[in-house]
């Protein structure tokens, strides 16, 4: 039986770095690269000493969905490791971006996470581990980023809660929460000026985001937070009203 590590956004970003970090800490036989764009799949797979298999499609699309499960039933493989790092964004109020938007985040962030989640759950390996790609925007509310942040706090909340569920397992499920990380991200989200109003809290890099991830999970620790910043801002959504929270951002400028 073959052993894999399944990563989904690893086009780029911090799916590239969960690849290339674990492709020097992980013993699997072999990657399991997902993203739309396959020439970036077979790059990021150019740079691994691990074997890696792309598959290129959108995670959105059912039919791809079902093309993972079947491949999953069709070979004798265990899941060591699955991150889901997929992920989208968008700036604006709600009813600038638009239904369409305001959906395809729904639909990225939270559907396709659970799904993929779901149909790997019964190939997980005893022992292994589930990296969810979530935010410090997790932690409350965001004018001007509402549908991601809460898209994020399913994630936050979700993954808790599995991680409970999958301890007979010993299946660790540890959620990411940086605060803005310096990829790609920032590139698709929308309006330069909102993002740099965001960033205000602080930019993270990628590589201190996993490595800090990795750690964490073999703590089995079901939460990840990999700077000062991010643990001030989850210990100050807990102890006080989202409400002053709000106002605090507000007058912070972050929106």
């Amino acid at each position: 039986m073959q052993t894999i590590a399944i990563i989904t956004g690893a086009s780029s970003g911090l799916g590239w770095e969960f690849a290339t970090q674990l492709d020097a800490t992980e013993r699997v036989d072999a990657f399991w690269l997902i993203a739309r764009r396959r020439e970036r799949l077979e790059a990021l797979a150019d740079t691994l000493t691990t074997p890696a298999r792309s598959f290129a499609g959108d995670l959105t699309d059912p039919a791809f969905l079902e093309t993972i499960r079947s491949t999953l039933q069709r070979e004798s493989v265990q899941i060591a490791t699955l991150v889901n790092s997929a992920g989208l964004g968008k700036i604006g109020k709600v009813g600038a971006l638009g239904e369409e938007e305001n959906a395809a985040m729904i639909e990225l962030n939270v559907l396709a996470l659970s799904r993929m989640t779901s149909l790997c759950l019964p190939y997980m390996q005893r022992g292994g581990r589930i990296f969810q790609l979530a935010s410090v925007a997790a932690f409350s509310p965001q004018p001007t980023f509402a549908v991601y942040a809460a898209t994020k706090s399913f994630v936050l909340s979700y993954s808790r809660a599995l991680h409970r569920e999958l301890q007979p397992q010993h299946i660790t499920v540890t959620a990411v929460c940086p605060n803005p990380v310096e990829t790609e991200f920032f590139d698709h989200a929308g309006s330069v000026k909102a993002a740099s109003a965001i960033k205000k809290i602080g930019v993270e890099q990628a590589h201190t985001v996993v490595q800090t991830a990795l750690r964490r999970a073999e703590k089995g620790k079901d939460i990840s937070l990999s700077s000062g910043m991010a643990k001030c801002i989850h210990v100050v959504t807990k102890l006080l009203p989202h409400r002053f929270v709000l106002w605090a951002e507000k007058c912070m400028g972050l929106y």
